[in-house]
């Protein structure tokens, strides 16, 4: 299905927006690697948590009572996330779907290589109202750091589910940061037609965390986050504003929309101690 294409670029677009944003800043005192490093380690969080879902929501059953059902996405779906290299098995009797990535490693559309598995247990059929799935991660690394953590996704319907990760952590030669989030993400567009070029979404919510320097942050959307799938938007957020506080007492706030008009470029205003500039994102 075409939803499954959107969920990784609408997760990471907000962690990558992040980080490159205060590398851009990174000079100015006012943006320091307190602010710089929580930034980027929820930006890896972000992408982690999409990724992960991404995988499991294009290889999910049609229908979980029968463990011949045929993933959920198409084969141009699954083709474009990069799962090639992986190997998808499904037990319909504990509901179980496991994804095991080539031990040699599986490089994805976001070229990140990854090891292990991906394990998901479904609580009624993917994707109806009510239903859920629980993900955990077995011997899983990306780019050789290793993650772990549970990620809960509950369908509400009407094209709305929550996302509730808990106990994340990743590895990192720097250190380990952990993080914990909660999430709503509702489709606004597009649910009528097949193509992925006219979906909208609107994404709510917050993410907490300590990083890889023992720093703890929060990361929260003041402003739901809206996203534009039609060509030039896809790795970009038109508007919303999301707020990162480090317990160092720096706080920024992030506006996706800064000349007011949800145009799609790249560009974000970044306000700390009420100094604002606007920079264009990588």
């Amino acid at each position: 299905m075409k939803r499954s294409l959107y969920r990784s670029l609408l997760l990471s677009a907000l962690g990558t927006s992040l980080l490159a944003g205060l590398a851009s800043c990174n000079k100015d005192r006012d943006f320091g690697p307190d602010s710089s490093y929580s930034a980027e380690d929820n930006s890896d969080a972000e992408g982690a948590d999409a990724a992960t879902y991404e995988y499991v929501d294009a290889n999910a059953p049609e229908d979980v009572n029968r463990g011949t059902s045929a993933p959920y996405a198409p084969a141009t779906d699954l083709a474009a996330i990069g799962s090639g290299c992986a190997t998808r098995t499904y037990d319909a009797a504990t509901r179980t779907l496991t994804i095991t990535f080539d031990p040699n490693g599986c490089t994805g559309r976001d070229g990140r290589v990854r090891r292990g598995q991906i394990v998901a247990v479904f609580n009624g059929q993917h994707r109806q109202a009510g239903s859920s799935v629980v993900i955990s991660l077995v011997g899983y690394s990306v780019n050789g750091n290793a993650h772990t953590g549970t990620r809960t996704i509950t369908y509400l319907g009407n094209g709305t589910y929550t996302l509730d990760v808990q106990a994340a952590s990743v590895v990192t030669a720097q250190g380990t940061f952990t993080w914990a989030s909660q999430r709503t993400y509702t489709q606004t567009a597009g649910q009528a037609t097949r193509t992925i070029l006219d979906d909208e979404y609107s994404v709510t919510g917050l993410a907490s965390g300590t990083n890889r320097k023992g720093v703890s942050f929060t990361a929260t959307i003041q402003q739901p986050l809206k996203k534009v799938f039609q060509r030039g938007c896809a790795r970009l957020f038109v508007a919303g504003t999301v707020e990162i506080t480090t317990s160092k007492e720096k706080t920024l706030l992030l506006n996706y929309d800064p000349t007011g008009t949800e145009a799609c470029d790249n560009l974000v205003s970044v306000t700390v101690n009420g100094r604002t500039r606007t920079i264009r994102i990588r």
